[in-house]
């Protein structure tokens, strides 16, 4: 559409001109479908990227060495792209990031190119591995009962025994994951779909600047893995913590909560939200100081609009109540899901609560299980019991 100004400023010609002959401007902020296409697509060109230049990569150089890749790890929105690997909230490190990076280059419409007709720039199939996304009934949540549940939970996650990492030592998080992908069919219409439920395994060294990623299920992953090396150490956050940065974090729930906000201003969709969600990120791959768990818990207890759920089930197809919030804006609940006798932390499920950007409600937009949370010795070492063959997807 072409753009006419109201009122013609006192400027040079050529500069109202452009003004009125150029098309205004798109809104930057793209939906949650459209970074998820945007991130199916950049996986698929780091994977031929990659394949491409495999072949000039030194027999001799380290897993983290460049491929020709773009930098990945960068986590987006509040700060500069870091060059270390960092476990973010999607499953792929390297998706969201890279893919607001394209978005802001103005190459956005490279998503869903391949697989069309006519040029229409839409796939004729879904995306690859992909399967339906389950549609399950929204479960009202309540304040009731949230005071007394978080008590048990929080009890429950002091009087955890996890081992503590010794120096050269790695903490161990495995996960079955599955996350919503975007999907615009020949019509034009959106279909929800998800990744088939798959394992995910990540190692980290105390400090952060060590670790390894396994997700071999993600196209832009190897099946050995990739680096979560950070050699230059980078500053720890709320965003982007280590063992040893939440160590130093209060435990206090009012003093915690203050930093969450504090650290966390003009993020995400929100104040309380954002607060939530950066909870929520430390809770699901971290292995979190039992006390400072117990303090994380109280301290979302505390958000506006948190609610108890009676009933929800993880990746792994575990049942428990569940802590929750709405994001107002995109009306996505995001529920972290405890065991109902023991009140351990067992995942969590993001489900849709009304129907928003071509997702009908009940829709499950993600489902996470954490399966095993450990401390070995070294990166690609597996609790006893686990074996050392790779994950199957």
């Amino acid at each position: 559409m072409i753009r006419t100004p109201r009122r013609r400023r006192e400027e040079p010609l050529d500069h109202a001109e452009l003004a009125r002959l150029l098309p205004a401007p798109g809104d930057p902020e793209l939906s949650s479908d459209r970074l998820n296409s945007l991130e199916e697509h950049l996986m698929t060109e780091i994977r031929n990227l990659t394949s491409d230049t495999a072949s000039d990569t030194s027999p001799g150089a380290s897993p983290g060495a460049s491929t020709g890749a773009p930098p990945v790890g960068a986590h987006a929105g509040d700060r500069a792209p870091r060059p270390a690997h960092r476990v973010g909230r999607r499953p792929v490190l390297v998706g969201i990031a890279a893919a607001l990076v394209l978005a802001a280059a103005g190459v956005a419409g490279l998503a869903g190119s391949s697989g069309g007709s006519g040029g229409s720039g839409r796939a004729v199939a879904p995306p690859a591995g992909a399967v339906p996304a389950p549609v399950v009934q929204v479960v009202r949540g309540s304040t009731a009962g949230l005071a007394g549940a978080v008590a048990d939970i929080s009890g429950a996650a002091a009087r955890a025994e996890l081992p503590e990492p010794g120096p050269g030592q790695f903490l161990y998080v495995r996960s079955e994951v599955s996350w919503l992908v975007s999907w615009e069919g020949a019509d034009g219409k959106n279909r929800s779909y998800v990744d088939k439920i798959h394992p995910r395994e990540v190692w980290m060294s105390p400090d952060g600047d060590k670790g390894w990623l396994m997700e071999p299920y993600k196209e832009a992953i190897e099946r050995d893995g990739i680096t979560l090396d950070d050699p230059e150490g980078g500053d720890r956050t709320l965003n982007s913590p280590s063992y040893d940065y939440l160590r130093a974090l209060p435990t206090d729930p009012g003093p915690l909560l203050k930093k969450i906000y504090d650290e966390t201003g003009g993020m995400g969709n929100g104040p309380d939200q954002q607060a939530f969600s950066t909870i929520g990120d430390l809770l699901r791959e971290q292995v979190v100081p039992p006390k400072l768990a117990a303090g994380l818990y109280r301290a979302a207890a505390r958000i506006p609009g948190v609610v108890l759920v009676d009933d929800s089930v993880d990746a792994a197809g575990r049942h428990g109540v569940a802590i929750a919030r709405t994001d107002e804006a995109d009306g996505a609940r995001t529920e972290w899901i405890f065991d109902r006798e023991t009140y351990t932390y067992l995942g969590e499920r993001t489900v849709q609560t009304r129907d928003a950007e071509g997702v009908r409600a009940g829709t499950v937009r993600g489902h996470v299980a954490v399966t095993d949370r450990a401390v070995v010795d070294a990166v690609k070492q597996r609790p006893a019991g686990l074996g050392d063959a790779p994950p199957s997807a």
